[in-house]
């Protein structure tokens, strides 16, 4: 189940006795967590929450926590952070985990005690007896990274159910200024609620106007015009991001990575890959890829390649001379303009 379906559940039945909350997602491992302390009453928490992180603590102590009865309450939370043993990283150090005492916990866990897994990996080794053994046990919740869809319509719903409104424009500038991360998204739509307390509705002008584009985000504008060889807006753009304190290596940098990007894209199109899959081949979020195939469907490999290529001589120039990096562009760019 996802953390919504979570927290609705806590809210109408019974708790499990035991959860694992697995994903990588910070805000969504933060909301479950809300929505387990829902659990407990606010007065009760002092003594019937207790939250340990296996990198600096014995998972003994969580368990000694958990087979405790509760302290004149009903129920007991226990939670267990970063779980590692679970996955299959190495880790040293002088902790030691009685992994043998939380496998016989699992076959007959305390009915007074929620016992929670906060897992922020993206899986765990299924390999191992225990992961076995807490799988057939628990409830699991997912806080997996959102694709693009469901982060709006997390966003939207949450907007909704707090009194918000946000037109679709100013929808899709947070997506694109933050890349569709339902994180930052999260992060700026709190700051967003302020700005729009009095009439309860967040506009574009708005997200223009308090979340800031990124480096990325920039340079994409620059990509396209260079690509459609409009000499005037890539160097008012080029001139812009000079202008804002950005090192000139440090744009042209950005420019290469989003060119061997498109490239690559072009290429894996070509060889009948989806969409989802070359995000997952090449570890890039979905919505840069999204973005990416929209802008490799109107130019050829060979434009795509004669830019990267020119970017990578600039680079190698920037590294190796003190000539000017905006005449580096201006000259880029007329050799570009003349190619087939």
């Amino acid at each position: 189940m996802d953390v919504t379906e979570l927290a609705k559940q806590l809210k109408t039945k019974a708790p499990a006795m035991v959860y694992l909350v697995l994903g990588t997602q910070q805000v969504l491992q933060e909301a479950a967590l809300t929505a387990f302390l829902s659990l407990i009453p606010e007065d009760q928490r002092v003594m019937n929450v207790g939250r340990y992180d296996m990198e600096v603590t014995p998972l003994a102590s969580a368990l000694a926590d958990a087979v405790s009865a509760p302290f004149f309450g009903e129920r007991r939370l226990v939670v267990v952070n970063k779980p590692y043993f679970l996955t299959n990283e190495k880790r040293g150090g002088k902790i030691e985990h009685d992994l043998a005492a939380l496998t016989k916990y699992l076959q007959h866990p305390e009915p007074t005690t929620t016992l929670v897994f906060s897992a922020p990996y993206e899986k765990l080794d299924g390999r191992k007896k225990l992961v076995k053994e807490l799988k057939k046990v628990a409830v699991n919740v997912s806080a997996a990274p959102l694709d693009e869809r469901s982060a709006r319509q997390q966003v939207e719903s949450g907007l909704h159910q707090d009194g918000f409104t946000i037109d679709d424009a100013a929808l899709e500038t947070l997506v694109q200024r933050t890349n569709a991360d339902y994180g930052l998204m999260v992060a700026n739509v709190a700051k967003l609620k302020i700005l729009a307390y009095q009439n309860k509705q967040i506009t574009a002008r708005m997200v223009e106007e308090l979340v800031p584009q990124s480096l990325d985000d920039n340079v994409f504008d620059l990509v396209t015009a260079v690509l459609r060889r409009d000499q005037p807006r890539s160097l008012a753009l080029y001139q812009q991001l000079l202008a804002s304190q950005k090192q000139p290596l440090q744009i042209n940098a950005v420019l290469v990575s989003q060119f061997r990007l498109l490239i690559q894209l072009k290429v894996l199109v070509k060889h009948g890959l989806s969409q989802g899959s070359i995000a997952s081949k090449l570890n890039v979020h979905p919505y840069r890829v999204k973005l990416g195939l929209r802008t490799v469907r109107q130019f050829s490999l060979e434009r795509l390649a004669n830019a990267y290529l020119g970017l990578v001589k600039i680079e190698r120039t920037l590294k190796t001379t003190q000539r000017d990096p905006e005449l580096l562009f201006q000259l880029f760019m007329l050799q570009y303009t003349r190619q087939n």
